[in-house]
């Protein structure tokens, strides 16, 4: 078999070839490094940023823990109203600066539901819409968020005095977990807007809703009811019923009650002992919030 040799021309050919493919190949093998080391360094640079994030957001929530406190105390000294108010305008300027540096992450979106909901205890709705305006710009990809920052803007708005604009933010598709929230507070809107009919609808509607995840709210019942709506209450979930506590039987008081029942005081001494043992060792009855049983309307 004829073996092929290298000729001066052969030798050449491979060289300008190099010369002329080289560089393709050297900026490939610098282009695929350059990605490797940018994404190792976007993962490590988010990592990062999102543990500062974090920490500070506990940080926030924290301070604000610490303010509704505070605030839910109507003794405070003058000391301690003057250490809120610090302690308020510090959470405010945290809040702003986190917001400033992260704008983009779930931390900053949390700050501002945190802002908003202080600000609306304050009675600044104002505030809070704006607050809630800034929240929304925020794109988390999250349906969910979204819902629950959008009803939260509609109860500030609808507060505020604007129930117009209020109507037109629960007219957003929604994911069907918040459609009974959606429900009763269409209900509060049409109520500010004077039409009780239409009201009416969405209360109900809202409690049918309810009534299938066999959920129960004794505020809905009670707004219901104003309205004259007979309100028919929603059976929790057996697996949170508890059986009744049982009383224990009466035991005899009397010394002729015991002899002629045969027994010696020191067997009625032991019976109220045990009976008074299974009265407090028996488990209690599970605080299941029950509806507000509301009369039938007139």
């Amino acid at each position: 078999m004829a073996q092929l040799q290298n000729t001066p021309n052969t030798s050449d050919n491979q060289m300008e070839a190099l010369k002329n493919y080289g560089s393709y190949i050297v900026s490939a093998i610098v282009l695929a490094l350059a990605g490797y080391f940018g994404w190792t360094y976007w993962q490590t640079h988010h990592a990062r940023v999102d543990t500062v994030a974090a920490d500070r957001f506990a940080d926030i929530q924290q301070l604000s823990n610490e303010v509704t406190l505070a605030s839910q105390n109507p003794d405070l000294e003058a000391d301690a109203k003057t250490a809120l108010s610090a302690n308020q305008s510090k959470l405010n300027k945290d809040i702003d600066g986190l917001v400033a540096s992260h704008s983009k992450t779930v931390y900053a979106w949390q700050a501002l539901m945190i802002k908003a909901r202080q600000q609306a205890d304050s009675n600044d709705y104002k505030a809070a819409n704006e607050t809630l305006k800034q929240a929304l710009s925020i794109d988390l990809k999250d349906a969910g968020l979204t819902a629950i920052t959008e009803l939260r803007y509609a109860q500030t708005l609808l507060a505020s005095g604007d129930p117009a604009a209020a109507l037109g933010i629960l007219q957003k598709e929604m994911p069907d977990a918040f459609d009974a929230s959606k429900q009763e507070l269409l209900g509060d809107v049409y109520l500010a807007q004077n039409k009780k009919e239409d009201a009416i609808k969405a209360y109900s509607n809202a409690w049918e809703i309810l009534r299938k995840r066999q959920e129960s709210r004794a505020v809905l019942a009670l707004k219901m009811d104003s309205l004259g709506i007979n309100v028919e209450p929603i059976e929790p979930p057996a697996s949170l019923v508890t059986a009744p506590v049982t009383e224990a039987p009466a035991l005899p008081t009397d010394n002729a009650s015991v002899q002629a029942s045969g027994a010696t005081n020191e067997d009625t001494t032991s019976k109220v002992a045990a009976s008074e043992t299974a009265a407090t060792t028996t488990q209690p009855n599970l605080s299941v919030p029950q509806p507000a049983t509301a009369p039938a309307s007139k």
